[in-house]
């Protein structure tokens, strides 16, 4: 039993740095043997501890849900979704002159789950129900792991918190699933509200968790305090906790998680204001539905639903045919939204999408909207069906995997799409070319090939409809001015298949010349870490095609240079894998990561735990948060400057 015990807290330590903290410090396979060692014991002693990690597998299917009642009742939010309705909550509640204090924090779109403690012991877990009844769902939850089966605490206790999917797991999970989930909102209510516990499980849900709902001693008084019991217990918090002098300083925290929000790989559809001060909330009381003291900010809506009018097949620059679908005009996320992208036409037969038929859309980061899946089909809905011939060109198409390509190479969409690629900003940033431009240059002098661009002739220009003086030496100047470019530009130029400008850079930074890269095998670019064999492959066959290697010479012969990477000036930041957040008051943010890459440090986009150093500005969010609760190395601009002036 010593061992069994000893197991078990080993175990359940690695798994809170595993789920909880998001800092694995062991092995799959460390962990495992130490798992099956316990099972075996578990076996032979015929003994489960209380707080055993075999507990958390899924077990057998449930009969039905039964009712639970809350201890205290969970409220749900009133909503604002303007600064207007945001200042009117404040003024409701603030009859003194000095600024309240508020806690602003991310609101999660899942599903709301109550836990229950007694004695230190998890004892259940529930849903929100109507606040006061909820439905047992405890051998669901226990296969979540981002939560203690036992805690410090020995009173009675409820703790609130947001399940939640991931959308890097629903991606995953929709590549192999026989019926994809159409949002990550319905998939973890589908996990959770589930009779099987094994469909929960597979889902990977996890609960972020965000409030301390019943007490038996009340001995927390504030938000922050509240925050704080739950990360100390082993509770998955999300880090980002801004405190907010005055409703200012509120509008500016829920700024910064719009902006943010984008980057997570959580839904989130809005932010939570709260006071923060408990003594003060019970004075101000609740109404029959709301409390007083709370409000809920909801973003514009990012998912909604529409008819699908038809799909009409895009060609891209290496020939591969994309359905679009032509949507029945709607508003979504601030812009009208008329189409939306699908995959393949896999997707298309996984999610049921079919022409007049009802569809969720979704429009996240600004850009293109994608279906998401089919909510309602007619009578008069038709079957989308595969293309035979390229819709352009005419071409058969050829199938490769699960998507058709046009294998020519001089059809007029690919060549378009391949030019303004080239063309683009992560390219050779020619200012001002589009593909409107492309097209006219392809359907007036043939330009396919990259060089062409720098081979044009001015008077031939002048005689083209719409190309005056000033435009033609503007698009002239701007090819030429484009002649030096950045390695890592050079590759995204090129149009090698799943390149995007984070690869480009990778190889760059790794290849440094482009005769290095052109030689490189797949076992060398495999090596890098982030490139997978399919990429690695992409590259190896683009370098080997005879005519792609015609068309960079063919550059150099028009007079492009690749400017010179530059050195380590000392290398304060060699091997630092750094992140930037907040506001710098001295340096813009593109410049401060180019300097950080020139002195060998390697820029993130987000904080994990191969994150080594953060280099935080003003107002530095759920970044910052998150750094510090992984322990990372953090400097403020003071000490970026030193750091770059030695």
């Amino acid at each position: 039993m010593s061992r069994m015990r000893e197991l078990v807290d080993i175990l359940n330590k690695y798994a809170y740095q595993y789920y909880v903290l998001d800092n694995p410090t062991v092995s799959d396979k460390e962990y495992d043997v130490l798992y099956d060692e316990l099972v075996r014991l578990e076996k032979e002693t015929g003994e489960v501890l209380f707080d055993s990690p075999t507990k958390r597998v899924g077990g057998e299917l449930i009969s039905a849900f039964k009712k639970h009642d809350h201890i205290e009742r969970l409220y749900s939010l009133d909503k604002a979704t303007s600064v207007e309705e945001i200042m009117a909550f404040d003024k409701r509640i603030n009859k003194g002159a000095e600024e309240l204090e508020y806690t602003v924090e991310y609101k999660f779109d899942g599903l709301t789950i109550c836990l229950t403690y007694d004695e230190g012991k998890f004892v259940c877990a529930s849903t929100r129900g109507n606040g006061v009844t909820g439905e047992d769902v405890t051998a669901q939850v226990l296969t979540i792991k981002s939560f203690p089966l036992i805690i410090d605490y020995k009173g009675k206790i409820e703790v609130q918190g947001e399940a939640i999917m991931r959308l890097s797991v629903l991606e995953e999970y929709n590549k192999t699933a026989l019926e994809p989930l159409k949002n990550a909102r319905n998939a973890v209510a589908g996990a959770i509200r589930n009779l099987d516990p094994k469909v929960t499980e597979k889902r990977r849900v996890e609960i972020m968790f965000y409030n301390v709902n019943y007490m038996d001693d009340n001995v927390l008084k504030s938000q922050t305090e509240s925050v704080q019991f739950l990360r100390d217990n082993g509770f998955k918090v999300h880090p980002f906790l801004r405190v907010c002098k005055g409703i200012n300083a509120v509008m500016s925290a829920i700024n910064d998680i719009e902006n943010d929000r984008k980057t997570l790989d959580i839904l989130t559809d809005g932010a939570v204001v709260k006071v923060n001060d408990f003594s003060l909330r019970s004075i101000l009381g609740a109404t029959d539905k709301f409390p007083r003291w709370a409000i809920a900010y909801k973003f514009e809506a990012e998912e909604v639903t529409t008819i699908l009018n038809k799909v009409i097949w895009q060609v891209g620059r290496t020939g591969k045919l994309t359905p679009l679908g032509l949507l029945e005009p709607t508003f979504l996320a601030g812009a009208t939204v008329k189409k939306a992208t699908l995959n393949n036409m896999g997707d298309i037969v996984r999610k049921g999408v079919k022409e007049g038929a009802r569809v969720l859309v979704r429009r996240s980061n600004e850009v293109i909207p994608e279906i998401l899946g089919t909510t309602e089909i007619f009578e008069h809905c038709k079957d989308v069906v595969a293309p035979t011939v390229c819709p352009d060109c005419n071409t058969p198409v050829i199938e490769n995997g699960a998507n058709l390509f046009c294998p020519n190479v001089h059809c007029r969409s690919r060549v378009i799409a391949k030019l303004t690629n080239f063309a683009s900003k992560n390219g050779f940033d020619i200012e001002g070319f589009s593909e409107m431009t492309a097209g006219v240059l392809f359907d007036n002098f043939g330009v396919e090939k990259f060089a062409d661009l720098f081979n044009l002739d001015r008077e031939k220009l002048l005689q083209l409809e719409g190309f005056k003086d000033a435009k033609t030496d503007n698009l002239l100047n701007a090819i030429n001015n484009s002649k030096n470019v950045e390695f890592s530009n050079f590759i995204f130029s090129l149009g090698i298949g799943n390149i995007g400008k984070k690869t480009a850079k990778d190889l760059a930074k790794e290849f440094k010349s482009i005769d290095s890269l052109i030689s490189a095998d797949k076992e060398k670019l495999v090596s890098m870490g982030d490139i997978g064999e399919i990429t690695a492959d992409c590259i190896v066959e683009f370098f080997k095609n005879e005519q792609n290697l015609m068309e960079i010479n063919a550059l150099f012969d028009a007079g492009v240079t690749i400017k010179q990477m530059e050195t380590s000036k000392g290398g304060v930041f060699a091997g630092e894998k750094v992140v930037l957040t907040g506001t710098l008051s001295q340096f813009k943010r593109d410049e401060a990561a180019k300097i950080i890459e020139n002195l060998g440090g390697e820029i993130m986009s987000s904080v994990s735990k191969n994150t080594t150093l953060v280099l935080a500005g003003e107002s530095a969010g759920s970044k910052l948060q998150k750094a510090l609760n992984l322990g990372i190395k953090i400097i403020d601009e003071e000490t970026f400057k030193s750091l770059i002036n030695t």
